[in-house]
């Protein structure tokens, strides 16, 4: 069954969209980031700031991909990763109102980018955080990296994505993958304040300084065209090796992986 995409409006101005999908701990399908990139890209006027949530004590396990078929995987996971996710990230990176993502459990993965991707992040005290490509034989995404880069610096870069290990939610604050942390009880009260004190600021200012931030940052990250589509193409690769295979089914399957190095 596919997950869903809730939407509320609990404040003033604020548009909460919340992810629920609870027999996968809230992993991103199809349905879910259609539906995400569908509610960014057409908001109401009265919008000034966007909540994204997860539902059920989870923000998001990442993608979901642990329960397509060996025999149409490399397709399957490389299209799930390539548009749907791809086309969410940018319809949150092109918002020109503020958005806070509220982690109220773990948050893995593309859960973890989809939350980077967020201007603001409060985190329950309790969860943790990771980047598990290294675990699953997956090559991630220029474009995601340089996003980790710019929030944490190569240094904690390279311990998320090569170590693999995650962290909890004290060191992901002292490393600025969050900007606070508090208790579980808390998480929804702190986040809904910050979207309210957010979308009573001054619009013209919120929408300037967000445009110039934006722009800042993607003139740091250019890249030679011919370097740009070597890494598609590394990436693109690693879909259909058999390591990733095996990282999917044993990380499924709780056990260690048996790499092959193909």
């Amino acid at each position: 069954m596919p997950g869903q995409l809730l939407i509320d409006a609990p404040r003033d101005g604020v548009l909460r969209l919340t992810i629920s999908n609870p027999t996968k701990r809230n992993a991103l399908d199809h349905a879910i980031l259609d539906a995400l990139t569908a509610a960014l890209t057409t908001l109401d006027d009265g919008v000034r700031c966007v909540v994204l949530t997860g539902a059920d004590g989870m923000f998001s396990s990442g993608y979901d991909i642990g329960d397509i078929p060996a025999d149409v995987f490399p397709q399957e996971a490389e299209k799930l990763v390539a548009h749907p996710f791809t086309a969410a990230l940018d319809a949150l990176d092109a918002l020109d109102v503020p958005t806070v993502a509220a982690l109220p459990g773990h948050t893995i993965g593309g859960g973890l980018e989809l939350a980077l991707c967020c201007d603001l992040r409060v985190a329950a005290s309790k969860i943790r955080l990771g980047m598990p490509p290294a675990k699953l034989g997956l090559v991630y995404s220029h474009t995601g990296l340089r996003r980790f880069l710019d929030a944490i610096g190569a240094p904690r870069t390279r311990q998320l994505f090569l170590v693999g290990r995650n962290v909890d939610a004290p060191t992901a604050l002292g490393w600025g993958l969050v900007n606070d942390v508090v208790e579980a009880e808390r998480l929804e009260e702190v986040a809904l304040d910050w979207a309210a004190e957010l979308a009573g600021n001054a619009p013209l200012s919120v929408r300037g300084n967000k445009r110039v931030l934006r722009e800042l940052l993607a003139a740091e990250g250019a890249l030679a065209p011919a370097v740009e589509a070597e890494l598609i193409a590394l990436r693109e690769a690693c879909f259909s090796s058999a390591d990733m295979r095996e990282g999917v089914v044993a990380f499924a399957e709780k056990r260690a992986p048996r790499w092959t190095g193909r």
